[in-house]
């Protein structure tokens, strides 16, 4: 029999002189690495089994517990790494597909971290948003190429489009809460985000998974989603919404569909999605009704006939190598918004062969598509929204100087709730009650707590950007859009840069 090392991800160190073996660890652990010792009176742990979601470490009362990453190391080889090792023994214990959670963690360069925003000096002073008007609403779907006006001057000055408006989402802030449905994430955080978008003025996304009954209430600042399975889709979910999103790809798992495992279809998610309950959700790779542009057309268009022509229709694609040509493509369809997703976007679960190399990351992909429809006339006719790894409000203002008219937050959103990134989403065992189903786990997410933490965090955000725009002289969001002369780059090559479509740090006007 093959013998191999046996290599942990993480330690736990324990403090014996400060446990008071109380055994909370025990209790709020799901994946069984505590166990008590009663005749000795002590507590042992399985470190095999620790994921690093620092939950036990959190609670604990006495503060005798520290997560640590392992310390053990493979003898050191620069083309075998540790990771590829270990994924090496993995399979061949299981010969299965190796699934993990959340974002690629590559380190591929993050270019928010390599781009430098504008701040006004003499000639175009800076603005005071604690005393001076600071615009950052923001509408979400296709504009006019004109726009007449018919003024009554009589007793009441009073103004009036002549022609009729697409349909449009108001947001307060350029920010929304991404795709994540019910069973990926339970009800809790589910109610977290729908309560927080309702009550900041923004939305949140259902994902692929349909809305549960008591989100309806919600619908108003819903946005839903048709995808490969058209889990939960009929004529009521799609009146109801505010927008309708049609899931073409994803960024953490271009190409390929999606899978929710048996054991998180519980009788409510079964209900959510209109499946058998205990059954596998396996979403198809492609819509078997899109081979082509003109069968995406036809499908935006059905869907608009079916709501009426009242509701904004998108289509969200990954961040891929030929996006620019595919979200002209999708503009010309008649989609009314487009979701790009990049490469460090978030799953429940995803194969890490996938999720880790393919796409390409959402700065570059953003500036290619908005420089595309800009160059081809038709940037005003649908929105864009940037998604994959938004992780502050200075990357929301540099995605909108890039093109962006606003951002999805996902990853973020969740680490607001609590979330660790331990990256063990797909196994349900979630400790912080969020990426689970399981009715003793899901009680750990109070909504109400989740909702506040939310609106906070949108609250602190939506002041970050104005503080910035303000300090750049500009005082509406409509101003900074695709004005890529605020941004100036550093640290990264010249292909990048002109592929950003930014210039240097240092270089003038």
């Amino acid at each position: 029999m093959a013998l191999k090392p046996r290599q942990t991800d993480f330690e736990v160190v324990r403090d014996q002189d400060k446990c008071i073996s109380c055994q909370v660890c025990l209790r709020q652990c799901s994946n069984d690495v505590h166990e008590y010792d009663s005749d000795q009176d002590i507590i042992y742990s399985d470190n095999s089994q620790c994921v690093g979601c620092h939950r036990c470490e959190s609670l604990c009362p006495t503060g005798a517990m520290k997560i640590k990453q392992s310390e053990s190391e493979f003898r050191q080889n620069f083309n075998w790494s540790p990771a590829h090792i270990k994924n090496i023994y993995k399979q061949a214990d299981s010969g299965g597909v190796l699934l993990t959670g959340m974002g690629a963690d590559r380190p591929y360069p993050i270019y928010w971290d390599h781009i430098l925003f504008n701040a006004a000096q003499v000639t175009n002073p800076s603005i005071d948003p604690l005393r001076e008007p600071m615009e950052i609403k923001t509408f979400i779907g296709n504009k006019s190429d004109v726009v007449g006006v018919d003024i009554d001057q009589g007793e009441t000055f009073n103004m009036k489009l002549k022609q009729d408006i697409s349909p449009q989402l108001v947001l307060s802030t350029p920010i929304l809460f991404s795709a994540m449905s019910f069973g990926s994430i339970s009800f809790n955080a589910c109610a977290s985000l729908a309560r927080a978008a309702r009550q900041f003025g923004t939305f949140y996304n259902t994902g692929e998974g349909g809305m549960h009954k008591d989100l309806e209430i919600y619908a108003s600042n819903t946005i839903v989603q048709v995808a490969s399975g058209r889990f939960g889709v009929d004529i009521d979910y799609l009146k109801r919404a505010a927008a309708i999103e049609i899931k073409i790809g994803q960024g953490a798992k271009p190409g390929i569909g999606g899978h929710l495992p048996a054991e998180k279809v519980t009788e409510e998610v079964s209900n959510a999605r209109m499946i058998p309950q205990g059954t596998d959700a396996i979403s198809p790779a492609p819509h078997h009704d899109i081979y082509s542009i003109e069968d995406l057309m036809q499908l935006i268009y059905a869907l608009k006939e079916a709501t009426d022509y009242q509701k904004p229709v998108g289509v969200k694609v990954s961040a891929v190598h030929n996006v620019a040509p595919i979200a002209s493509g999708i503009v010309r369809a008649g989609a009314d918004f487009v979701t790009i997703d990049g490469l460090r976007g978030g799953t429940g679960a995803a194969p890490q062969a996938i999720r880790d190399n393919i796409g390409i990351p959402i700065e570059l992909a953003l500036a290619s598509v908005d420089t595309r429809l800009r160059e081809e006339g038709i940037r005003h006719k649908a929105s864009v929204i940037a998604a994959g790894s938004i992780r502050s409000s200075a990357d929301i203002v540099k995605a909108i100087a890039l093109g962006a008219d606003a951002v999805y937050i996902g990853s973020a959103a969740l680490l607001a709730l609590g979330c660790n990134l331990c990256q063990k989403c797909y196994t349900g065992k979630c400790n912080w009650g969020i990426a689970t189903q399981d009715p003793y786990l899901t009680k750990r997410l109070n909504p109400n707590i989740g909702t506040r933490r939310l609106e906070n965090l949108l609250r602190g955000w939506s002041l970050e950007i104005k503080e910035m725009l303000g300090g750049a002289g500009i005082n509406a969001i409509e101003s900074l859009r695709g004005n890529r002369e605020h941004l100036r780059g550093i640290g990264i090559g010249e292909k990048e840069l002109a592929v950003l479509g930014i210039k240097h740090a240092g270089e003038a006007w």
